[in-house]
């Protein structure tokens, strides 16, 4: 028989995971709305703990068939082996640091890195006599930073806010060479834009409420990576017990049908609003890593498919004219996160930076005027002109 030719990333994420068929046949998965499931006999209880059963699971925090065809569209989206889903993105983050590092190991992280992440890793893991660094967002700065007791690396691709875009494949031989793992948060790229595990990656992190979800209705985390890695992870994060419900895995799913479609919207429309932006007499300076001037730009042109639907972007001016643009906006709603329908912007100092004092923030990156602006889905044209009114207030 002659080889199919293999499926197209809009067919593996509308059909992956759903091939199985169910009681009545439903065209889309049903919500296995149950903490429990039960057994004929004990003969299958026994063939289940040996693997021979075809079960999912015996209880809920282990398993469940809505989650479980989840699971294996992201991992036919992703090119994983196996995928860990969590009831969010930090959950994820969270469960794989005490998964992979013990007392005594050393972490790093890039520091243009979700604050949520850096906080977690600031004020908790000393408590597990994990120590920690944060270093520059190079790949030279990475491999400085390294020392004897490095378990573990984390970065993001593209990073928050300012969009860098590491050259994940270096970074990925040098970790492998040392005996490193390497956890990569590409939330922002989605695996329309890019798949790091190709490029030697160990684990890749989703905050799956983002793009993966797409209409600002659910919270979730994923995990993706090889079997040899993903399986003791797995057993950690039963016990753990950090499991997803149903019925955010039935939304996932219902949203993953639209993911490809939506991506391509999103990358045409925040690229144009970059060039709009970058070309605005009352712009500063705009990071986006699809346009020429942005630093990472010839490793983002090499790495991605798209840009991703993130803008950030400083007004001339200070902290207070962030502020009027920002609440000029009529379509773009302040507000965090990214990902929705909806566009979404903010004033970062203002938003995940309030707690920092303005020294602390400059010292991050973190500029009074600096605006994050997550492009929906809006008409491009109609985002345009509702930013080009509130710029005109600065």
């Amino acid at each position: 028989m002659k080889p199919q030719p293999p499926l197209g990333f809009s067919t593996r994420a509308i059909h992956a995971g759903e091939e199985s068929p169910h009681q009545h046949r439903p065209i889309t998965i049903p919500i296995y709305q149950t903490a429990t499931f039960s057994f004929q006999d004990t003969q299958e209880l026994w063939d289940y703990y040996a693997g021979t059963s075809g079960r999912i699971a015996e209880y809920g925090r282990y398993g469940n068939p809505t989650t479980a065809a989840l699971q294996q569209k992201l991992c036919a989206l992703e090119g994983a082996e196996m995928c860990e889903l969590f009831p969010s993105g930090m959950n994820a983050l969270t469960t794989a640091i005490l998964h992979l590092c013990k007392a005594g190991d050393e972490l790093i992280m890039t520091d243009d890195n979700y604050r949520g992440s850096r906080k977690f890793i600031e004020r908790y893991i000393g408590k597990y006599q994990i120590d920690f660094r944060f270093c520059e967002t190079t790949i030279q700065c990475i491999k400085a930073a390294v020392t004897a007791k490095t378990r573990l690396i984390i970065t993001e691709i593209p990073t928050n806010p300012c969009l860098r875009v590491l050259a994940i494949n270096e970074l990925a031989t040098f970790c492998r060479q040392k005996g490193i793992f390497l956890l990569v948060d590409a939330t922002f790229a989605t695996p329309y834009n890019l798949r790091p595990l190709e490029y030697g990656v160990d684990i890749v992190l989703h905050s799956a409420t983002k793009y993966l979800g797409g209409h600002n209705d659910l919270i979730a985390g994923a995990l993706l990576g090889r079997r040899e890695i993903m399986e003791p992870l797995k057993q950690f994060h039963g016990l753990l017990g950090g499991c997803i419900d149903p019925n955010t895995s039935y939304l996932l799913l219902r949203s993953l049908k639209t993911f490809a479609l939506r991506m391509q919207h999103t990358n045409e429309s925040a690229l144009a609003i970059a060039r709009f932006l970058q070309n605005h007499p009352k712009i500063e300076k705009v990071y986006y890593p699809l346009l020429e001037t942005h630093e990472d730009f010839p490793t983002a042109q090499r790495l991605l498919t798209g840009g991703g639907g993130i803008v950030t972007f400083l007004v001339k001016g200070d902290l207070e004219e962030a502020t009027r643009c920002v609440d000029a906006l009529k379509i773009a709603t302040i507000a965090p996160s990214l990902g929705g329908a909806e566009s979404l912007a903010h004033v970062v100092s203002a938003m995940t930076y309030h707690d920092m004092s303005r020294e602390e923030r400059q010292a991050a990156g973190i500029k009074d005027n600096m605006i994050r602006y997550a492009v929906g889905l809006e008409d491009v044209q109609d985002l345009i002109d509702d930013l080009q009114q509130a710029l005109s207030q600065v």
